[in-house]
């Protein structure tokens, strides 16, 4: 899993948010003091009090993880594709953060709202799957049905 520091550096290095609305920085930020959220091109709004920071520990991680990979689940099972495209970005975000492969997907994998790789994360952090069996592609899964 990577650091603070590693993080921090790959987003002072060029490192930017993959969703226009910045969301998967907006959760990444929950692990980082408010001086150092300039550096993900984020800011607290004006008269907002400061959250607490929460450790950079791979539990916290995963448990951000599971509520996202939720989410996610949710838009794409309905459908919504721009909502389940910014969580594709979400989750391939919290993977880079667990130095885990499925990280690099990329979008070859964002087929059926990105149903595969979030039955993927499902399944190797043992979170809910509730696609079951199905890979994600299957026919009902289609935007045309």
């Amino acid at each position: 899993m990577k650091t603070k520091e590693q993080i921090l550096q790959a987003v002072k290095d060029g490192k930017k948010s993959s969703c226009l609305d910045q969301r998967d920085f907006h959760r990444l930020v929950c692990f980082f003091p408010v001086s150092e959220w300039p550096w993900f091109d984020l800011g607290l709004t004006e008269g907002a009090t400061a959250p607490k920071v929460e450790e950079l520990s791979p539990e916290n991680v995963l448990r951000h993880l599971q509520s996202d990979l939720s989410f996610a689940f949710s838009k794409a099972l309905n459908k919504r594709g721009i909502s389940s495209s910014f969580m594709f970005e979400v989750i391939s975000m919290w993977m880079w953060v667990l130095d885990d492969p499925l990280a690099d997907w990329g979008e070859e994998h964002y087929s059926m709202y990105g149903l595969p790789l979030y039955k993927a994360v499902a399944i190797k952090y043992e979170l809910p799957n509730p696609i079951g069996v199905d890979s994600g592609s299957e026919d009902k899964y289609n935007e045309e049905n």
